[in-house]
């Protein structure tokens, strides 16, 4: 494989980002709304529980969704999924069927261009809260927790990018995709830890969800951080999110695959 060509769609993508760049500095400072929400919807129950809430006081749920934020600007697909719709929809893919271009690498290449991009936009808000909450950051010791945890981080963002190009794919066999990837994003949002820790649930439902994919997508990298899961926990999940990336990386590559048979150029 020749990864010169897809270091410049890395190159294109940077570029292209930059044409837009107030829409996407607006976006990304916007993108951090929803933390203010969560720090006071707890402050809230906080002060009406007490000081714990299933093992988690408000310092360290704050910790929580300050990482969660974080995690989130730096792995989560960005209307990946709606342009690879379009591409498909507008022929715009027929390019990549003529010539000697995996359309799944330009995709990722696309990805990451935009996700480094909207990390380091973001790295200084989420800087300046997290020094504001200075108080309640807990750091790892342990450099071995710092390498799990970016390992586990890689494979989330792999992870949540071939769910978003499987998605996508349903293209070539339906043209309006937005109720699909709706209901599959609201059991996403709901399920990955976005709304609050999943280890405050009910141990069924956490039994239940360790061998859903949705957990592994930003809760689970987290967890090892926090030191929340350890020994045996640990590895067991590590090979569970390993075996999530295999599923989703062959769905992605076998949908493709059936939708390029089923597909019937137009446009482009």
């Amino acid at each position: 494989m020749n990864l010169s060509k897809y270091a410049k769609v890395f190159d294109i993508g940077l570029q292209n980002t930059f044409v837009y760049r107030w829409n996407f500095l607006l976006r990304s400072l916007f993108g951090l709304v929803p933390l203010a929400g969560s720090v006071l919807i707890w402050k809230a129950i906080f002060s009406q529980r007490g000081a714990d809430v299933a093992g988690y006081d408000y310092k360290a749920m704050v910790w929580y969704f300050l990482l969660t934020t974080l995690v989130d600007n730096l792995i989560t697909p960005t209307e990946d999924e709606w342009q690879i719709a379009a591409d498909i929809r507008e022929g715009q893919i027929n390019a990549f069927l003529v010539k000697p271009f995996n359309y799944l690498g330009y995709r990722f290449s696309l990805y990451a261009s935009y996700r480094l991009l909207y990390t380091i936009m973001t790295l200084a808000p989420v800087a300046v809260l997290v020094w504001f909450f200075r108080g309640f950051v807990v750091l790892p010791a342990s450099p071995v927790t710092w390498m799990l945890t970016g390992v586990s981080l890689a494979m989330a963002g792999l992870i949540q990018f071939f769910i978003a190009y499987s998605l996508a794919m349903m293209a070539f066999w339906i043209l309006e995709i937005s109720t699909i990837v709706f209901i599959l994003y609201s059991f996403e949002y709901f399920l990955s830890g976005q709304t609050f820790p999943l280890d405050i649930m009910p141990a069924w439902i956490q039994s239940t969800l360790r061998i859903l994919p949705f957990s592994y997508e930003l809760f689970f990298p987290i967890s090892i951080f926090l030191g929340k899961v350890r020994g045996g926990d640990l590895w067991s999940g590590l090979a569970i999110q390993t075996g999530w990336l295999l599923i989703t990386w062959f769905a992605a590559h076998t949908m493709f695959s059936r939708g390029v048979r089923h597909y019937q150029a137009v446009g482009g």
